[in-house]
């Protein structure tokens, strides 16, 4: 099948899919598009199931629905935490999709949208009995790893905690599958699809979660007058009922959702 006809089909199943959500054809995967309607490249830091080459994960559909409301384009590129960062301060991308508050401190050319996207749940995989609970000081006898640039974990942990970067989600969970760290740190979402994915089946979530966070966009500042428009968009997807649907269809098969999906 040639690359046109892969790309047409894309079209069509993610045409289909947004018509059964909301009664409305809307194309994000290689969608044409309109002459007056801006493309804003995001720097996106996320692994299915938020975000899929197919462009059919959470954020795909949620934040590309919500850019089309606001009459924009959204275009996702994929690069390393600590780079996208800097990129998207810089100016070399438009933003960035998914970060926790407060970065305006260290990048101060980005602007956060104020509508938050997602609670994002940080927890610790183990594939051992222990640790029986998670907290930020209590992993010192451990191995600890998580990927560098995820801010919440370089942040928080406790200076004496014995730490091992990894480049990507696959690297992370490779040093873990092959017990060459004890805990790694990652979304609980994102490190369920992950273990799937890989076939790593003696795997757990340390409870509690380290942190919970809202998850917001950011936009380099030339752009702060869109954000009106998208946070008013993202209000109205969650008022409709669309982004508790689609959550729900997204994350029940990788784990119970619980209060995941809750819209506050």
């Amino acid at each position: 099948m040639t690359r046109h006809r892969v790309n047409n089909v894309k079209r069509y199943l993610c045409c289909a899919y947004s018509l059964l959500l909301t009664g409305v054809p809307v194309c994000w995967a290689d969608a044409p598009v309109a002459a007056n309607q801006p493309t804003l490249v995001l720097n996106d830091p996320t692994n299915a199931p938020f975000t899929t080459e197919a462009g059919d994960g959470f954020f795909d559909i949620i934040v590309g629905e919500a850019f089309r409301r606001a009459g924009l384009h959204l275009k996702l590129i994929r690069l390393p935490a600590e780079r996208a960062l800097m990129n998207a301060n810089a100016g070399i991308e438009d933003g960035d999709l998914s970060r926790i508050a407060g970065l305006e401190k260290n990048y101060p050319n980005l602007v956060r949208v104020p509508e938050k996207i997602l609670d994002m749940h940080f927890v610790a995989f183990t594939r051992k009995p222990k640790p029986t609970e998670a907290s930020w000081t209590g992993f010192d006898p451990y191995t600890v790893g998580y990927i560098k640039g995820w801010k919440v974990f370089e942040q928080n942990l406790s200076s004496t905690t014995q730490v091992s970067m990894a480049g990507d989600p696959g690297q992370l969970f490779t040093m873990l599958d092959k017990n060459r760290i004890d805990v790694a740190l990652y979304d609980r979402w994102m490190g369920y699809a992950l273990a799937k994915q890989m076939q790593i089946t003696d795997i757990r979530v340390v409870e509690p979660p380290l942190a919970v966070r809202e998850m917001f966009i950011y936009l380099h500042q030339r752009h702060a007058d869109k954000i009106p428009a998208i946070a008013a968009a993202l209000r109205a997807i969650k008022a409709e009922g669309m982004y508790t649907k689609v959550c729900r269809e997204k994350f029940a098969p990788l784990a119970r959702p619980s209060s995941q999906c809750d819209v506050k």
